[in-house]
This record gives structure tokens, sequence and C-alpha cells, in this order.
């Protein structure tokens, strides 16, 4: 399959390096208005082994690589507030399309993509690719088959090092990333959806931006994204989830943790130790029957990148629904839905209320155990 790179930076690196581990995938074009973000992918390329990565040509935009490339697939990787802009010509193409979470920053621009997807020949897929870490795909497997029973709670936990420096600072201002619980809670979402198989009614947050860029000016404009919150979601099918989100704890052992409850016992699973731990719930003084185990990931799929391996396995299940083997796993319509719980989690924040989930979307329920 021939791909085409939009938007070179931090995460179309990764992406570099993930597809040189799947062979017979080529980078056949490379779109990126800054040009030495271009040269940076070039330089990747180079490092991963690519015959010949000076030949991949490079574009300002879309519409040029469009009139000059034939492709196959198109990964979008520009900064959040470009993906609405990049996806409308993309979209008027058979292109398959993996787009970098989240699908957009307003809930008007992600239901004009969602729309604007339906009736493709190519697929479209959005990048949560949270849910392709091994450790947690396992841990979503257990609760699937029953390992808790029946599931009444789920915690997130994410506790990390802040955001990182991009290209002319866009990830510091809510108008150009969606606000952080967008930017970045947008996979938490996502899992708890996945996770609990329902649809979200209510969002309360609270959060605020207590530490990170307080001293940091850009055009003279302070950042206003937030470093810090805590987030409950109450689903259509009873079941409660929180996120604990801090990005100014990055001594953590643990970045990710995640912990399901039921009636019948605990689950939880830590990234990026990748131990799964089940504890039954037990009488009284009774022994507590306890097991523990590690979900290993290849070593060079783990060098690949930051996601501890989820993207090369979300690289796999793109690929396989690409061909038509498989369902498209992660739709437009839940990226929609993220964007959803994540502006609701902004609003609330802000406005410090709880937030409708019908006040910027309707779901329809789904059917008892249909997957996301």
């Amino acid at each position: 399959m021939r791909f085409a790179l939009v938007g070179t930076g931090h995460m179309a690196q990764e992406h570099i390096r993930t597809l040189a581990l799947v062979p017979g995938h080529d980078v056949v074009a490379l779109v990126d208005p800054v040009a030495a973000s271009l040269e940076w992918a070039r330089r990747s390329l180079a490092g991963t082994g690519y015959p010949a990565p000076h030949a991949v040509p490079g574009f300002a935009d879309v519409p040029s690589m469009l009139d000059a490339v034939r492709a196959d697939a198109v990964i979008v990787a520009s900064p959040n507030h470009t993906h609405h802009r990049v996806l409308e010509p993309l979209l008027a193409t058979d292109l398959h399309i993996l787009c970098e979470k989240p699908l957009c920053t307003t809930m008007a621009d992600a239901q004009d993509i969602v729309r604007r997807s339906q009736g493709r020949k190519g697929i479209v897929w959005v990048g949560m690719e949270y849910r392709f870490m091994p450790p947690i795909a396992r841990f979503i497997e257990d609760i699937h088959a029953g390992r808790t029973g029946v599931l009444r709670r789920v915690a997130l936990h994410e506790h990390r090092f802040p955001f990182l420096d991009k290209v002319g600072d866009w990830n510091r201002f809510n108008r150009n990333t969606g606000g952080t619980m967008v930017e970045k809670c947008c996979h938490f979402f996502d899992l708890m959806r996945t996770i609990v198989r329902a649809e979200p009614v209510r969002v309360f947050c609270s959060g605020a931006a207590d530490v990170n860029h307080l001293d940091e000016r850009y055009g003279g404009e302070r950042p206003d994204i937030l470093d810090n919150s805590y987030t409950i979601v109450d689903f259509d099918n009873g079941v409660r989830a929180m996120l604990d989100l801090c990005m100014f704890a990055d001594g953590s052992e643990e970045q990710e943790q995640l912990v399901a409850i039921g009636d019948r016992a605990k689950l939880e699973v830590g990234i990026p130790s990748g131990v799964v731990t089940w504890s039954p719930r037990v009488p009284p003084h009774a022994p507590k029957p306890v097991t523990r185990e590690r979900i290993a990931v290849r070593e060079d799929v783990l060098a690949a990148g930051h996601h501890h391996g989820a993207t090369y396995f979300q690289l796999l299940a793109f690929l396989e629904a690409a061909a038509g083997h498989r369902p498209v796993q992660v739709t437009p319509h839940d990226g929609l839905v993220a964007v959803a719980m994540g502006t609701a989690a902004e609003i609330s924040a802000r406005e410090k209320r709880v937030v409708q989930i019908s006040e910027l979307v309707t779901l329809e329920p789904r059917a008892a155990g249909a997957a996301s």
C-alpha cells in the first residue's frame, strides 16, 4: 500500500517508524507547509532504511499532493485545528484515511466529517490507538468476557509529563486543540465507551491550569489549556466512569492505570508495566487469590513510538480493514462521540456545571454488548 503522510511532526515520526515494521508499504508523499518538518520526515525515512527518502516528494497542501501523486492511503497527523480543512479534499477521493485524534476540534466540524465520510469506497479510521495497547486490549477483553462480573464502575488515571513543544506552539491554546479534554482525553473517553459498551448521558468535570506553562507567553498570550482535572461520566446502562488527569506528574511509575470493578471482581492494568491484576471478591478474612500477568510487547514495536505498541497494532488493524478483511474498529462516529465527551468536559470545567450530552449531540442507545 502506498501511503501519503499529511503533517510530518512528532506523531508522523511514530507512524514512519511503525510503517517500517510492516514490509510492503511505501511512503510516496509528504505534506506539510513547514519545510523543516518535511526534512525531518525525510531524515526519519532514511533512518528506517527506506530506499530513497529524498525522492519522496513534499507538498505544502493536500490538493497539490492529490494532483501529483498516486496513493492508496493517507495518514493525517497535522495539528488538530487543521483536520477539517485537510480532510475535506481527502474525503472526495477513494483513499483510505487514518486520521489522528481528535477527529476535529469542534462539534460542527466533527459532525460535518461524519456526514462526508458516509458512502465512500475508502475507509475512514480515527486514530484512537490506546485501544490497541496489548495490555489494555487484554484488559478490555477480560471485562467483556465477564471476568469482573456485571461491570459497575471504571476509573482511568493518566499521570504524566506536560504537553510537548510542537511547531508554532499550536498545542498551547484551546482554539487549536479543542481544549485538553478534547486533545488529550478523547483517548480516554473512547476507552470508556469501548469498555462500557454504552453511550454517555452526562459529564461533570473539575479542572484547571495550575502548574504547567504559566510563565510561557506566545505573542503576548498566556496558554489557556487545562493541566489537570477529574471527570465523571454517567452512561445510559448505569455504569459510572471517572478520569483522573494530571500533566505535572512527570515521575509517575505508571503513566496510565485503568481499573474496572464489577459485582464479582476488580480488574486493573498499568502502563508501562503491562501488568493485568485480577482481584475477586472474597468473604471477610478469607484468602485473596489475586492473579497478576504481564502482557509483553515486542521490543522493536515498543521502540517505534511512545504509545506502548498501540500505533503498530492499530496499523495492522487498519490495513486489514482497508483490505476488506475486518470492519473499521474506530469509526468517524466514534471520533464524534469522543469529541462530544471532551467538549462537554471542557464546558463543565469552565461553567462549573453538569453537561448533558444531549446538549451537543443526539445518541441512539447501543444494543446490549454491541461494539463501539
